[in-house]
């Protein structure tokens, strides 16, 4: 089974804008993400998918490979796809490119994932939330899973709703945030775009809910932590010094 990984990135960024370029540490953000998913044993090929001549020269200068894309797609998921249409792969792995701390191990986790349960077109990965963590937060995403591991529901909301309680949260190491990478079936991702938008991913804006809606398992392992995102500045400026301390 051969499983690639494939890193959108684009330019623009709200709160962040040229993320993937920044470059406190002596690397680009998007050069962090590329050797943590090129340091996965399961991998065989990661390619940056970028609408961005910018981007692409970065990835390019430090032997990465990337690939342009067009600028018109409305999420990660259709970037990834119209990369991986035209390559040699069994799974598809969607990494994050504004997580440059991402475990590669993970990675390797959720391909293993995929093949230990063939009849499912999709999988993705949740930790626990961390003591001190506040899975109340609409932010943060919960998934609640069946005995096999598959998902049976994600939701903005607290899910499970600890009734007994009276809705607190007394240990939130008991739910399960979700993480948003995701490994595909080549066949199944190139599908997906194609599926119309379900009700319940209206109301959650959670793009993973259509998979569900529309019938499709989908296998979800646990690891142990979440990768930290880098959205702000202030985000950044804590992986440097993570980055420094480390070093």
């Amino acid at each position: 089974m051969k499983a690639i990984a494939v890193i959108p990135a684009r330019f623009a960024s709200v709160r962040l804008p040229g993320k993937p370029l920044l470059r406190e540490t002596g690397k680009f953000l998007i050069q962090h993400v590329y050797e943590q998913a090129r340091s996965a044993t399961t991998i065989s090929r990661v390619v940056v998918a970028t609408d961005d001549a910018r981007i692409l020269d970065a990835v390019k200068s430090f032997g990465g490979e990337a690939v342009m894309t067009r600028a018109d797609h409305p999420s990660g998921t259709d970037r990834v796809a119209e990369v991986a249409a035209g390559m040699d792969a069994d799974i598809v792995v969607n990494v994050q490119g504004d997580e440059p701390e991402l475990e590669p191990g993970s990675i390797d986790t959720l391909v293993g994932l995929m093949a230990a349960n063939a009849d499912a077109p999709i999988g993705t990965l949740a930790c626990p939330f961390a003591i001190g963590a506040d899975p109340v937060d609409s932010n943060a995403v919960k998934v609640v899973v069946d005995q096999r591991g598959r998902a049976l529901y994600f939701s903005r909301s607290l899910i499970p709703f600890p009734r007994d309680a009276g809705g607190r949260v007394e240990t939130p190491t008991n739910w399960l945030l979700h993480l948003g990478i995701y490994a595909y079936r080549r066949e199944f991702l190139m599908k997906l775009a194609s599926l119309k938008q379900t009700p319940l991913e209206k109301a959650e804006k959670l793009e993973q809910l259509r998979v569900l809606e529309h019938g499709y398992p989908l296998v979800v392992g646990v690891v142990q932590r979440a990768a930290i995102g880098i959205d702000t500045p202030e985000d950044y400026a804590a992986f440097v010094a993570r980055h420094a301390a480390r070093r």
